[in-house]
């Protein structure tokens, strides 16, 4: 009797939490499409937008897929994985964030069943993978080119793929006027791919039409000291010295002691250190700068100086402003003001100060490499400049994405690539032809969700899509759901266009995720890292005044 009895094994610590199986697997998915219906909403021109009050205090008003789910605070494991993808899309082409997070979770949706109905995970993401394959070269074949076009012809198109892009956004209002100035700013960085060389620069105050853009750098008006004023606020082709280094009388840094016999020579040791100062701003002086920005302080005596010699001065710039005046005006950043030459110098057209709303800023423009553009943002509460800023960074995005990647898609849910699979499911024999069928079903959520945010009948929009698409002649491929009368309409005649790789790059990740959380069976959650963390903060409480402090007085 006793050999039958078999000694209990304890694999993992005492408190540990696992759970797996079929249960564990549709607890992920449950988790996902929770996630999916928090940002469902925020799809499309008629999207509506969330507004997240942190612990903090700060409220934000956003429909970006990518702002919201970071501010989430997510802590299920699983559904983590969609805030992944949704940052992973956002730096990899800025659009499509809501997209890649709803088809993630619609993915997932239409596996439920199966794997409630006791399918292998496995079969389920062979076939996923096989239907993406498929979809993005159905992507690919459809997607029409936008090489060997004039610079006007690409300049109007670009701008066609941005105000798509802002369409879903707060400022879809006014998505021609933004969507102009995008395509400017990014045509004059060219080729570079630093996105900080377009600053954004926001100004409360005014309505959204006074935003304006700087062909060259603007900063807002730095500290500055008395003598300021007296400084000359334009200029035309100013040399501008660009440094790193502090322009104020400075006291001896180090702790030095220095010991005295006669006390007239008290005289020569505090006139050494204003002679270092006035050696300094000679030489900015003379080497012909009418301009002179620092990252450091510029005191008032420097100020004043400059003050005399009609000359401007600028200290503490922000270190990103420094180096995109540095990019624009060809001039070099210096930490020495010694053997400063007319190659370290930087120049632009013109130079001058201006007054935006309540702030005063300093606007270089006409510079010669002209490799940098700076957007001024207009606006009335903070929180609507503030989003209106990342609507921009999405559309300055897409249109870098669009001119290196130069093919487009049309938008609206027009894709016909459910169709394709549905059909070429047809074509397998086995359980596959009901996964690919159910991929396809999925795809179907964007054009459905476009029209539930807008108020129309999404059953009966999505039958004249489906009607049309069935089309033979292939005519009705590029018809999406017509956002303004409820129907259908052909997305690529009325410009709603998006670059190809928004496309793909939003199927691979949902994809991708989905057969990650479908490939998990099992979570353990050890209780030793919650465990470590409350004897910490113990810790710190007793640390604190929780116990006694050395050397008190025992009672």
């Amino acid at each position: 009797m006793a050999s039958m009895m078999q000694p209990q094994i304890i694999l993992l610590k005492e408190g540990t939490d696992t759970s797996q199986g079929k249960a564990q697997l549709v607890s992920n998915i449950n988790a996902c499409t929770a996630v999916g219906d928090v940002v469902r909403t925020t799809l499309g021109p008629r999207g509506m937008d969330k507004l997240i009050h942190d612990d903090k205090g700060s409220v934000t008003i956003s429909n970006d897929g990518a702002t919201i789910m970071k501010l989430l605070d997510i802590v299920h494991p699983a559904a983590k994985i969609l805030v992944d993808i949704a940052k992973s899309q956002d730096s990899e082409v800025g659009d499509g964030t809501t997209t890649v997070v709803l088809l993630a979770a619609e993915f997932l949706k239409e596996a439920k069943p199966f794997i409630e109905d006791g399918v292998h995970a496995q079969n389920l993401i062979r076939s996923y993978r096989t239907a993406s394959t498929l979809a993005i070269a159905k992507v690919k074949e459809l997607a029409v080119s936008i090489e060997g076009k004039s610079v006007e012809e690409k300049k109007g198109l670009l701008a066609k793929c941005a105000a798509t892009t802002l369409s879903s956004k707060l400022i879809g209002g006014e998505k021609e006027f933004f969507a102009t100035m995008v395509v400017d700013a990014v045509m004059a960085i060219g080729n570079d791919d630093r996105l900080n060389l377009i600053g954004i620069k926001k100004v409360p105050g005014g309505n959204m039409r006074d935003s304006f853009l700087v062909d060259g750098v603007a900063f807002k008006k730095t500290f500055s000291y008395a003598g300021f004023e007296q400084q000359p606020k334009k200029f035309l082709n100013p040399k501008i010295l660009l440094l790193n280094i502090e322009l104020e009388l400075k006291s001896e840094k180090e702790n030095a002691e220095i010991r005295l016999s006669d006390p007239s020579q008290y005289q020569s040791i505090v006139d050494a250190e204003w002679n270092i100062i006035y050696d300094k701003l000679d030489k900015c002086v003379e080497s012909g700068a009418k301009v002179v920005l620092s990252r450091l302080a510029i005191g008032d005596l420097a100020t004043q100086y400059f003050a005399d010699r009609d000359i401007f001065c600028a200290g503490r710039v922000a270190e990103e402003d420094l180096n995109r005046v540095a990019a624009a005006a060809g001039g070099t950043v210096q930490t020495s003001v010694n053997n400063i030459i007319d190659e370290v110098l930087g120049t632009c057209e013109i130079f001058e100060e201006k007054q935006v709303g309540g702030e005063r800023f300093n606007i270089f423009s006409g510079c010669p490499s002209g490799r940098t553009a700076t957007i001024v943002l207009r606006g009335g509460a903070d929180q609507f400049i503030e989003e209106a800023e990342r609507s921009l960074h999405d559309a300055i995005m897409i249109v870098r994405r669009a001119v290196k990647n130069s093919t487009v898609v049309p938008g609206g849910g027009a894709i016909d690539i459910s169709k394709y699979l549905r059909q070429h499911s047809r074509t397998i024999a086995g359980k596959s032809q009901l996964f690919i069928n159910s991929y396809a079903k999925a795809l179907e959520v964007i054009p459905r969700q476009l029209c539930d945010n807008a108020g129309f009948d999404a059953t009966d929009v999505l039958n004249k899509l489906r009607q049309k698409h069935a089309m033979q002649s292939g005519e009705g491929a590029s018809y999406g759901v017509d956002i303004n009368t409820g129907g259908i309409a052909d997305s690529f005649a009325n410009f709603v266009w998006e670059p190809a790789v928004v496309k793909i790059n939003a199927i691979n990740a949902a994809t991708e995720a989905a057969c990650l959380i479908l490939s998990v069976d099992e979570t353990v959650k050890n209780p030793k890292s919650e465990s470590a963390q409350g004897d910490a903060a113990g810790a710190m409480g007793r640390g604190r005044g929780g116990g006694r402090g050395r050397g008190m007085r025992r009672r």
